[in-house]
C-alpha cells in the first residue's frame, strides 16, 4: 500500500466516523474489544509458536542508555536541531560544522552502553537461531547499541554514526577511531556559546582509497535523502516472511518505517508494540505494552516454557 493510499483511506474513515450516528452498546462492547491487548500471556503463546520475528526499533529503544535524540523542546546542539544540520544542503554549505556536531555524537556514543531491552533482543536472536527460528532487527536507529550488544541480523535503514561515505567515489568504510581525524581532536561540544571550529576542508576526514582523498560524509541518511533501495529489498522480503512482528520504542510517524508494521499487521499477522505511550499505529496492532522498553520487552523474549533447550 502506498502512502497517498493509506493517508486517503484514513481520511476516507475518519469522514466516515463523523458521519455515522453514535455506536449503540454492542457496537461500543465490540470496539473495546478490537483495542489492542496488553494480555503478556496471550503475546507469549504467539511468541512461542513464531518461527521468523521481525523487531523494529526507534528512538526509544535507545533512550534508556542515555543516548540524546534532539528532538523536541530542548533538543538543540549549540543553536540548530539535528534538522537543520543533518542535511546535504547544510554539508554542503557547512562541512566543518557538520562534522563537528557528527564529531559529537560519535563521541557520545563511545560511552554508551546496551540497556536491558538491547540485551533482550539479542540474547532473543542467539537463543533462537539455535531452534531453527530467526530473528531479524531492523532499525532507525544509528547509534549501533544493537550491534554493540550482541545482534547479528540488523538493518540500520538509517545507516551508522561510525560508517563513512566518500563524496568522490561512493566508498563506505566502518571507521570508530575517536577522534576521526586530529583536526576535530577536543570539537564539538554542544554548548549554545561555543563557536564553530572553521575546520578548513581539507583537514576534516578524507577518504582513504588509494588515489581518491575525496571528502568523507557520515554515512547515514540526511533529511530530504531517500533510503537505501537494497536495505529495503532486505526490509520487504524479512517483514513478507516474519510470523510475528514487534514494535519497540518508535513513534510510528516517520516514513517510510512507520508502514512497515501496519503492512505487516494487514496480512493478519500478529504485531506487538512496547512503547512509553500509543503511538497513531497503536490500533492497528493486536498487542501494545506501556512503559520503558527496558522493562516490557525482557520478560516478553524471555525462554518460553514450551522451547526446546539446545
Amino acid at each position: 500500500m502506498s502512502l497517498f493510499q493509506f493517508t486517503a483511506r484514513r481520511l476516507l474513515s475518519q469522514a466516515h466516523c463523523v458521519l455515522k450516528p453514535p455506536p449503540s452498546k454492542k457496537q461500543r462492547f465490540c470496539l473495546e474489544m478490537a483495542r489492542p491487548s496488553s494480555n503478556m500471556a496471550d503475546f507469549r503463546e504467539a511468541f512461542a509458536r513464531a518461527k521468523h520475528i521481525a523487531i523494529i526499533t526507534g528512538a526509544g529503544v535507545s533512550a534508556e542508555s542515555g543516548v540524546p535524540t534532539f528532538r523536541g523542546a530542548g533538543g538543540f546542539w549549540r543553536k540548530w536541531q539535528a534538522q537543520e544540520l543533518a542535511t546535504p544542503e547544510a554539508f554542503a554549505r557547512n562541512p566543518s560544522r557538520v562534522w563537528e556536531f557528527y564529531h559529537y555524537r560519535r563521541e557520545v556514543m563511545l560511552s554508551k552502553q546496551p540497556n536491558p531491552a538491547h540485551m533482550a533482543i539479542a540474547e532473543c536472536e542467539r537463543r533462537l537461531s539455535k531452534q531453527g527460528r530467526s530473528v531479524v532487527v531492523i532499525t532507525q536507529n544509528i547509534d549501533e547499541l544493537h550491534r554493540k550488544a550482541g545482534t547479528k541480523h540488523l538493518l540500520e535503514i538509517h545507516g551508522s554514526l561510525f560508517k563513512t561515505r566518500c563524496t568522490n567515489c561512493g566508498n563506505v568504510a566502518a571507521d570508530y577511531r575517536s577522534p576521526i581525524c586530529p583536526a576535530l581532536a577536543g570539537k564539538g561540544a554542544p554548548d549554545p556559546e561555543i563557536k564553530d571550529a572553521a575546520i578548513p576542508v581539507e583537514d576534516l576526514p578524507r577518504c582513504e582509497e588509494d588515489g581518491c582523498n575525496g571528502l568523507l560524509r557520515p554515512h547515514v541518511v540526511w533529511f530530504g535523502e531517500a533510503l537505501d533501495p537494497e536495505v529495503l529489498d532486505e526490509v520487504e522480503k524479512e517483514l513478507n516472511m516474519c510470523d510475528l512482528c514487534l514494535v519497540v520504542g518508535t513513534s510510528s510517524v516517520v516514513y517510510p518505517a512507520a508502514m512497515f508494521a501496519p503492512q505487516v499487521s494487514s496480512r493478519g499477522v500478529p504485531v506487538a508494540e512496547f512503547n512509553m505511550e500509543a503511538t497513531p499505529a497503536t490500533d492497528r496492532f493486536r498487542f501494545h505494552f506501556p512503559g520503558p522498553c527496558g522493562s516490557t520487552l525482557p520478560p516478553a523474549l524471555a525462554r518460553h516454557d514450551t522451547e526446546l533447550i539446545v
